[in-house]
């Protein structure tokens, strides 16, 4: 997947600008993005300060390395088993 040339806290700046009256037009226009970006970016960030923003980014680390634990101990359990069964 593409790599966005904004940071997450770039893309909050840019909602909180339509939250001050500015019209998507012309954030998009000024930031180069198309509209449809912009309304991804306001379904998935709409409402987020700072500090949602850093508790997300935490969940999602989290959430990434319990996936990779998780694949981890199937991987084992997998061996093990296939193992056990070779010895009966």
């Amino acid at each position: 997947m593409k790599k966005s040339k904004f940071s997450e806290h770039q893309i909050v700046s840019i909602l909180k600008e339509y939250e001050s009256g500015k019209s998507t037009r012309d954030i998009c226009r000024e930031h180069g993005i198309t509209s449809s970006t912009f309304y991804q970016w306001r379904q998935k960030y709409g409402g987020m300060d700072a500090q949602h923003l850093k508790e997300l980014k935490a969940l999602q680390e989290e959430n990434s390395r319990l996936k990779r634990m998780f694949a981890d101990l199937s991987l084992d359990h997998r061996i093990l088993k296939d193992i056990i069964e070779k010895m009966l």
